[in-house]
């Protein structure tokens, strides 16, 4: 796989799927070079081999110096919290859109052969229909997926007008080890934390009709590199397992693998995001993807990797400023 690239940056690979894309592009003896400011990630995430470059993806500068040379780019480096981006949409929009220009700008440049922009599940917002397709209706509601909305109009206007090889990948909620838990946003990492040490697990939302398509990061990973072998420039793709589990089902694989029944505190006055989400991955799969990480599997996994009394969950769910404080 990737037999035509062999010089591959990373921005923000010293985060969460960054790193273990990088590991997993190392195992494929290329030659990948890292760029990242960690302000999100961590070097504990740089995986031995790869070459990191310190910037600021803000900073055109930073970028195209970077770029220079590299023949495949993973675009993942992004503010990825969605109360973060309520907080302050202007920090997201500078970080996630303008720094996504920046990258396909220096793209351009470089002349590379391929660019994969991951973007998120995000930018449907609030689902029409139940499983999604990539050419259903877009209407995000947080800035978070404005912002990546708009990076991915600018990554199919590049591609347009510049000719610019660049793919875009629609992950849905990615879990397993090496989320930061200051920053972590996906139900299953919280959710874990709050079990193992003794405390309720908080469900913002109907545990019952709020449902959601968890995706393990090592299925995110194959799927991005496929993305990059065989993907179509111009075109997005939902990448995720295409299983629909509820709150409280998840709830009850966490008591299941724990050996421990969770104690579930649900917050019902908060109801924006209880819609079932779910993705159609028919487009992928046509590409030869095949998600591998059972759901029980990967969560019993998690567990394991978090051991006992792991760090709580840093940051609070928030969909509108009024809300601050009300939940966790």
């Amino acid at each position: 796989m990737l037999e035509q690239y062999q010089k591959v940056l990373v921005t923000g690979g010293c985060g969460f799927i960054g790193g273990h894309l990088s590991r997993e592009l190392l195992s494929l003896g290329k030659d990948v070079t890292v760029f990242d400011n960690l302000s999100c990630g961590t070097e504990a995430n740089l995986v031995g081999g790869a070459k990191l470059v310190h910037g600021d993806l803000r900073n055109p500068d930073d970028v195209t110096a970077v770029l220079k040379g590299m023949e495949l780019v993973f675009h993942l480096g992004a503010n990825a919290n969605g109360s973060i981006s309520v907080n302050d949409p202007r920090f997201d929009f500078h970080v996630n859109a303008l720094g996504t220009v920046n990258v396909l700008a220096a793209a351009v440049e470089a002349e590379v052969k391929k660019m994969v922009y991951i973007s998120s599940a995000a930018v449907y917002g609030n689902p029409r229909t139940c499983p999604l397709k990539e050419d259903d209706p877009t209407e995000p509601f947080l800035p978070y997926g404005a912002s990546k909305l708009s990076s991915e109009v600018a990554a199919k206007v590049f591609h347009r007008t510049y000719a610019l090889p660049v793919v875009i990948a629609r992950p849905m909620a990615v879990y397993g080890p090496g989320e930061n838990p200051e920053l972590a946003m996906v139900e299953i990492s919280r959710y874990l934390r709050w079990h193992l040490n003794g405390e309720p697990i908080h469900i913002i939302g109907d545990p019952d009709s709020k449902t959601r398509d968890f995706v393990h990061v090592s299925d995110i990973v194959q799927g991005l590199l496929l993305l990059a072998d065989r993907g179509v420039p111009g075109e997005a793709y939902n990448v995720a397992s295409g299983t629909e589990v509820s709150m409280r089902g998840l709830a009850d694989i966490i008591g299941q693998v724990t050996g421990t029944p969770a104690t579930i505190d649900a917050i019902t006055a908060i109801t924006q995001d209880t819609f079932r989400f779910v993705a159609d991955i028919s487009k992928i799969t046509a590409l030869g993807y095949e998600p591998k990480t059972p759901l029980t599997e990967g969560v019993r996994q998690l567990a394991q990797a978090l051991g006992d009394k792991p760090a709580l969950p840093g940051s609070e769910t928030i969909f509108h400023p009024n809300q601050r404080g009300t939940s966790r």
